[in-house]
């Protein structure tokens, strides 16, 4: 196949999954690593590549990619609190939480992050798009719970003290308490009735 024939089947999609339009031709699969190898193709994890610059209709989103690189999967944790401007800092990696195995994707685009989180757990997010692209993204209540989750350590309130969460107001305060009574957990327990206590303080800073 000719990069001009493949350009014009895939340069509607912004992520070209090759399974998806060639099966298991092994042909394609040479020419792409050839391409790759050019910079006619960037290739995101194996089998999931994007067009290069020059060649490229769509501007591929990252959260798009994301929610792509791994199903399922919904955008969380650190990256989602710097989507809602929970936190003040600019989030390097696409943090996520998937049912799989956790790992990490590198590559021209960036950093993708996958934590591991049971099954029951995964809920609470919702389809965003953007440019006619989809991703999925928790709530930012969820969000929150979520990264408290997988902490190592127990949430102390020096540690929420410690993330500066900002734009609290953005938060709905019963959702996010009927959300951690979910996780059916004593230590997210607490650290949803500190994380409340500190939504409050910023509520009675601010008046």
């Amino acid at each position: 196949m000719k990069l001009e024939e493949f350009i014009k089947l895939t340069e509607e999609h912004p992520v070209i999954e090759l399974s998806a339009f060639f099966g298991d031709d092994k042909g394609i699969r040479v020419q792409v690593s050839q391409w790759v190898k050019t910079g006619k193709l960037i290739m995101l994890k194996r089998g999931y590549y994007i067009l290069g610059d020059r060649y490229r209709k769509i501007n591929p989103y990252e959260l798009h990619i994301a929610s792509v690189l791994k199903r399922p999967s919904y955008v969380s944790l650190e990256k989602a609190l710097e989507f809602y401007g929970l936190i003040p800092e600019m989030v390097v990696p696409y943090t996520s939480v998937t049912t799989k195995r956790q790992n990490e994707y590198r590559n021209e685009i960036g950093i993708f992050e996958y934590r591991h989180i049971k099954k029951e757990l995964f809920w609470g997010y919702s389809a965003l798009t953007k440019e006619k692209q989809t991703c999925y993204i928790a709530s930012p209540e969820k969000a929150i719970l979520d990264f408290f989750y997988l902490q190592k350590n127990d949430i102390s309130d020096d540690f929420i003290e410690e993330m500066r969460f900002q734009n609290t107001d953005r938060l709905d305060v019963r959702k996010f308490k009927k959300f951690a009574d979910k996780f059916e957990t004593k230590r997210l327990a607490k650290a949803s009735e500190r994380m409340i206590r500190y939504i409050e303080a910023q509520e009675e800073n601010t008046l």
